[in-house]
């Protein structure tokens, strides 16, 4: 299985996965509207991979062949700010015992 992996024109870290170069007749319209305009970044031989960088190549190969295209979204940013005032917390809360 061989797809091709384009980035999003409009949103950072995000990519779509399809199954044929420029081939996006599965792809909703209101996502190819939020993606914008889609840039080739590669071609991917899926069936000699093992892995690709943060999806999972399992999820892809499958959603790949149930719904026509894979979307790769950032995963969430983590807010510094509250994780340091949640690990002071639990250090206070440690002291105090």
């Amino acid at each position: 299985m061989i797809c091709a992996v384009y980035k999003s024109g409009r949103r950072a870290d995000t990519y779509l996965f399809v199954k044929k170069r420029d081939v996006f007749d599965e792809v909703p319209e209101s996502l190819m509207e939020m993606f914008g305009t889609p840039t080739l970044v590669m071609i991917v031989p899926l069936s000699k991979r093992t892995h690709l960088g943060i999806a999972d190549i399992n999820k892809v190969k499958s959603a790949l062949a149930e719904q026509g295209f894979y979307l790769q979204i950032p995963p969430p940013q983590v807010n510094l700010l509250e994780q340091h005032k949640q690990e002071l917390a639990l250090k206070t809360v440690a002291l105090k015992k």
